[in-house]
């Protein structure tokens, strides 16, 4: 007999952590992170989720989104999933939306599995028992010396085999600061990322500049927006370079189209983007179907689960600043090995804690 467990209360808050130095890629700069924080409550336990995003999500999630969710059943986050979906639809499904629904759809699956006492992973389907990871960050602020400091650290350090960079802000110095982060990594591979700084024109040149350095991973050369530009690149890049993009993608249409269109090599999806668990596993499903791979982009801490469970993963990006943040605020952030993180089999859930009175420094109003 199937039990439900009735949602009691949804709570929402904002933290933003300053960069620990000056941050660019090829097309903004930044000098903070905020996290939004979900926590969902129902049967005497509490699942937690968040996003990387904006402080006014947690109007958003605490006006519209916790009234539809309050009252159902904590044991089918799914059916949350599409009764946030409709309660949004005259607000746009994209953007600030969509990142607010990944929030709390994180929360409900990880309520779940507390609910059930069992691993999260275990609770979506455990294909398997570790995800590769590849170190990410090289920013476009970054000295020769930082930069070769960074990748080499991932290499050295946590075992990675893959590690990228930002390019794009300044092309002309592009090809020097990869020939600065090749001395530094040795064998491992390189990827680059352009966070479609480029035309397609300037990218398919640059590409074979860095073909010629053994780059082998292209991210975001065009926008991703631009998918005759992405499949235009993808078709002269030269053989062995692997083209990516998807991190912006919110819904499972735009996915399809990307997919449909022959934009990349590799499709990426952002949990904290896409709608949570339930998106990355339609997304994941997708990609099965069109036999392209997946890899999971930044919140390496929330999406190793998902990423134990998901079909075609090629591996998770171990973005710089959200490692830093998820090791402030949690107890329970994977920590690598061998170039590999692996989820806490002895723990319900995520097997995230949030450590409370140390992210209280960081705590911001919506407003701001």
């Amino acid at each position: 007999m199937r039990c439900e467990v009735p949602i009691r209360s949804v709570r929402a808050e904002a933290y933003t952590v300053p960069t620990d130095r000056p941050e660019a890629d090829g097309t903004i700069a930044w000098n903070s992170t905020t996290m939004v924080l979900v926590e969902v409550e129902g049967g005497g336990r509490v699942g937690l989720g968040y996003t990387y995003a904006s402080a006014c999500l947690v109007g958003l999630i605490r006006d519209k989104l916790a009234a539809v969710i309050k009252g159902r059943d904590a044991m089918a986050p799914q059916a949350c999933f599409e009764a946030m979906q409709r309660a949004v639809r005259n607000l746009g499904r994209e953007g600030l939306a969509a990142t607010a629904i990944s929030a709390v759809d994180t929360a409900l699956h990880d309520l779940k599995a507390r609910l059930l006492d069992l691993p999260l992973v275990v609770v979506l389907g455990a294909r398997r028992t570790s995800i590769p990871i590849y170190g990410s960050g090289g920013f476009t602020t970054y000295s020769d010396a930082e930069l070769e400091q960074q990748l080499g650290g991932w290499v050295a350090q946590q075992g990675c085999a893959y590690v990228k960079m930002k390019i794009g802000s300044e092309p002309e110095r592009d090809p020097h600061r990869v020939a600065v982060a090749k001395r530094a990594i040795g064998g491992a591979a390189l990827f680059v990322d352009a966070n479609g700084a480029c035309n397609a024109r300037q990218a398919i040149r640059l590409a074979h500049v860095f073909a010629e350095q053994d780059v082998s991973w292209f991210e975001e050369p065009v926008s991703s927006d631009n998918l005759p530009g992405l499949a235009m690149v993808r078709q002269h890049a030269p053989d062995g370079m692997d083209v990516a993009a998807g991190e912006y993608a919110y819904t499972l249409d735009y996915v399809r189209g990307m997919l449909e269109s022959g934009a990349t090599d590799v499709q990426q999806a952002d949990a904290t983007r896409c709608g949570g668990f339930t998106g990355f596993l339609q997304i994941a499903a997708l990609c099965e179907a069109f036999h392209v791979d997946l890899s999971g982009h930044c919140a390496p801490a929330l999406h190793l689960a998902i990423a134990c469970a998901a079909p075609r993963m090629r591996h998770l990006e171990w973005f710089h600043d959200h490692v830093r943040i998820e090791r402030m605020f949690f107890d329970g952030a994977p920590q690598p090995r061998e170039g590999r993180i692996a989820p806490d089999l002895s723990a319900p859930g995520h097997g995230l804690v949030f450590k409370r009175s140390d992210a209280a420094a960081y705590a911001v109003s919506e407003a701001a």
